[in-house]
């Protein structure tokens, strides 16, 4: 079966991240394979948005190792604690950067990134992998990315415990 969006271009990104959210339920609703959802919701964040980087680091053991994404090559892995995705891991909550450059010990995957946006997903408790984005542009995540890209996370800790 094909899956499509529909993307409303005019619309402010708060609309769009409104419009958006029945149609990722959707596209994951059912489905209980974790990569397969991550895989759809990268390709979907990247198409709607045109971040330059989308895309999960899964934990395993003491380190978050590359997952599903859209973007240019990434990071293999990253220890706990460690650049953007480590930090919101060990602190359990979104962490917003809007200039990588200047947030200590950041991770430089790619030189064009310049500002990011991680939220952890949870299950029982345990941050178990991040939604990392990033964009070429400085200061182009805020509070309205947070709010929502945390509800796309939600649907998937959904997914999980329907599994």
């Amino acid at each position: 079966m094909a899956e499509s969006l529909t993307i409303p271009t005019t619309f402010s990104k708060e609309e769009k991240y409104k419009t958006l959210l029945p149609q990722f339920k959707a596209l994951i609703g059912g489905e209980t394979d974790v990569i397969a959802n991550f895989a759809n919701i990268s390709a979907a964040l990247k198409q709607a948005f045109y971040f330059f980087w989308v895309g999960f680091y899964i934990v395993k053991r003491d380190e978050l190792v590359l997952g599903p994404f859209q973007g240019t090559i990434a990071c293999t892995r990253i220890k706990y604690g460690k650049g953007v995705c480590g930090t919101a891991w060990k602190e359990k909550r979104v962490v917003i950067v809007p200039d990588v450059n200047e947030f200590p010990g950041h991770i430089a995957c790619d030189a064009l990134s310049q500002s990011e946006i991680v939220v952890p997903l949870f299950y029982k408790d345990e941050v178990i992998a991040v939604l990392d984005v990033d964009s070429e542009l400085i200061n182009h995540f805020d509070q309205i990315d947070a709010t929502y890209l945390q509800q796309v996370v939600n649907l998937l800790e959904a997914s999980l415990s329907e599994a």
